[in-house]
């Protein structure tokens, strides 16, 4: 096996004020960071990683905390097997989050289909609601590190949401123009 080299950061932070944790652990959940111990962060070795990772360490250090960080590799293979499971386990509860959104939209859609709202105004709230779906999935992605089994259901389900805003598009462009063709 082709063994990873991570990055590893252990920090102490004081507990007041608590935006200074909270911010912490927001940057490194972002990152797509896995917490392996009481505040042991770890993620794949790259330039990218390595970066966030010592602008959150001089965070920490300028909000009266400790940071140590190193690079690491697991000597034994199950061991990184499990770390990676830890990863797909993260990216799989983000992903049936987003499928749960994509969910709300469809159903939306559906709603609007069946009251017959066909009006630009709507058109352009349900275009937005896709746009941040759109955006939230490529930020899960980015973090997909080891392919999570779920990114392919959450990427059928964003196709599901394409199609539907569609198809929903055209019965508003439809209603407004009364079917004509420019």
């Amino acid at each position: 096996m082709n063994r990873i080299k991570w990055l590893v950061l252990n920090y102490n932070l004081p507990t007041e004020p608590s935006r200074h944790r909270v911010a912490v652990w927001r940057a490194l959940k972002k990152l797509g960071a896995a917490n392996i111990q009481q505040s042991m962060w770890i993620l794949p070795d790259s330039e990218e990683n390595l970066s966030a990772l010592k602008k959150i360490s001089r965070d920490i250090e300028g909000n009266g905390g400790e940071a140590l960080m190193m690079e690491s590799a697991f000597l034994e293979e199950e061991h990184e097997k499990r770390i990676k499971d830890v990863f797909n386990g993260l990216r799989a509860e983000e992903y049936m989050e987003f499928i749960s959104e994509c969910r709300k939209y469809l159903a939306e859609i559906e709603k609007e289909i069946s009251k017959g709202k066909f009006t630009y105004a709507e058109l352009e709230e349900e275009e937005s609601e896709l746009e941040k779906l759109s955006t939230w999935h490529r930020r899960i992605e980015k973090r997909d590190i080891f392919l999570s089994e779920a990114g392919k259901e959450a990427r059928e389900m964003l196709s599901k949401t394409h199609e539907a805003f569609q198809n929903y598009s055209s019965k508003v462009y439809d209603s407004e123009t009364g079917g004509d063709k420019p």
